[in-house]
């Protein structure tokens, strides 16, 4: 296995967030090979460019942000992840893998010129509001956001914490747009949650991956299986509408019920620091000097009957955790099919100041499948609420955004081996929901959660399967 740190590993995620920044890794610029001829011809043009706008343009404008521009413009018509960031903004980035960071809580992509809401970031002044995944920010405040780069309109919607801003959003299912007025918070994520559902029943929620996402994780199984007072029956993790975030967390998250050494993810890309094959290893997913927090895991955490729920606002580091319990046959996966966010971006510092984030590789789940605009497919579909009898029309993929990634096993999947995604198995007919369902309380077991309630059938059938094994 190849030998890295974790200061080396990119990170990954689903969008941009307002108010926080793209959780992704720092990596320092390395010549690792010759550098081609510079296109001499395309950057006389582009001088001429740059000379004609300083001349003759109705306005002066700075040199900087003239060049700024240019490189932002270079950066977003490569795919929806890649970006300029100056200085301020590399160090937002930073700052936004502790779980902390001011704004509204928002998970934004690029559609059409257009700010669109991948999803609402839970307990947030977004989600509070009513603002929906599939919505299309058109105005921050009194600035129409068309032309406007993602980091820019994460830009107008950060500020001091208390402050108001207005946004005014076009959402399908309502003839004239939405407008929203949020107050800014600090934005403390809180990366894990857990309850019993029922007696011998867990339930996690991973929420978004972050620095102490999988330690985190084990501090949840080891207070759920101390309120059990007995080895648990089953297991839900819930990774609805769980935008990503840190791969090392997803590592240690997946490490968590799989067995030591396994095969996590693995990427491919251009250069060999981007070919990476991580595995359940503590290398993999520790921070340097940390102890392995996973040894504290209980007894029969690697055993335990579990069901993986996704749907289409699992994204990235959530569809690498899915897809490697998938293809070990370690849990089920339910619900709907994932974003298809399979891309790696790295942070890569510029020697003036600020950075460059930049798509470097694709990653694959230890079958050998690309999710890149396809997601991870659940082994048993459910649907989630109903609109007027719809299944969610608002929902929006990584195949929707613009300039997204193709899929290299459209292609044939030259040099990954890739095998094609199962079929899903569809909940029979009549038992889908005919009206909208509301997410669980955390207190009410599975409450209004037709997805959850499903989640948890599917656990007890399972058990009643051992029982029958065990008495044969």
């Amino acid at each position: 296995m190849k030998k890295f740190s974790l200061s080396k590993i990119a990170l990954v995620t689903a969008g941009a967030f307002a108010g926080a920044m793209l959780t992704v890794s720092l990596q320092a610029v390395a010549d690792k090979s010759q550098p081609s001829p510079l296109p001499l011809n395309e950057l006389r043009t582009f001088a001429e460019v740059f000379g004609r706008i300083k001349q003759d343009y109705v306005e002066p404008v700075e040199d900087k942000k003239l060049i700024n521009d240019a490189i932002r413009g270079m950066l977003t018509g490569l795919d929806p992840h890649s970006d300029f960031m100056d200085e301020e903004e590399f160090k937002e980035l930073r700052e936004g893998t502790q779980g902390e960071f001011g704004g509204l809580g928002i998970e934004i992509g690029a559609e059409d010129g257009l700010v669109k809401v991948i999803a609402p970031i839970e307990d947030t002044p977004a989600q509070q509001a009513g603002i929906k995944s599939g919505d299309l920010i058109i105005k921050i405040d009194d600035t129409p956001v068309r032309g406007l780069s993602l980091t820019d309109a994460v830009k107008k919607m950060r500020g001091k914490p208390g402050s108001k801003v207005t946004l005014t959003v076009a959402r399908k299912t309502e003839a004239k747009p939405l407008v929203f007025t949020l107050t800014r918070a600090i934005i403390k994520t809180r990366s894990v949650k857990s309850r019993m559902l029922e007696p011998g029943y867990g339930y996690v929620r991973v929420a978004q991956f972050q620095e102490r996402t999988a330690e985190n994780l084990v501090q949840a199984l080891e207070t759920l299986y101390k309120d059990n007072k007995a080895p648990l029956k089953g297991l839900v993790l819930d990774l609805r509408d769980d935008p990503g975030g840190l791969l090392n967390g997803a590592v240690g998250v997946s490490a968590a019920f799989l067995p030591k050494n396994t095969l996590v993810v693995y990427t491919e890309g251009r250069t060999e620091d981007a070919k990476m094959r991580l595995s359940a290893l503590p290398e993999n997913y520790l921070r340097q000097g940390e102890r392995d927090y996973l040894a504290r895991l209980p007894a029969g955490v690697k055993d335990v009957p579990l069901v993986v729920l996704v749907n289409a606002g699992s994204a990235s580091a959530s569809e690498i955790v899915a897809g490697a319990l998938q293809d070990h046959k370690r849990a089920v996966v339910v619900g709907t099919q994932t974003f298809g966010k399979g891309s790696v971006q790295s942070v890569l510092p510029l020697a003036g100041s600020g950075g460059i984030k930049l798509t470097t590789a694709r990653y694959f789940t230890p079958n050998g499948r690309s999710i890149q605009a396809k997601g991870i497919t659940p082994d048993v579909e459910v649907a989630e609420s109903t609109v007027n009898g719809v299944s969610n029309p608002l929902r929006v993929r990584e195949a929707d955004l613009d300039h997204h990634l193709a899929n290299p096993q459209d292609k044939g999947g030259a040099g990954v081996g890739g095998k094609p995604q199962p079929s899903a198995a569809p909940v029979p007919n009549g038992t889908e929901p005919d009206k909208p369902v509301t997410p669980a309380k955390d207190d009410k077991g599975v409450g209004n959660d037709y997805q959850l309630s499903q989640a948890l059938n599917i656990l007890k059938v399972q058990q009643i399967l051992m029982q029958k094994q065990g008495k044969n």
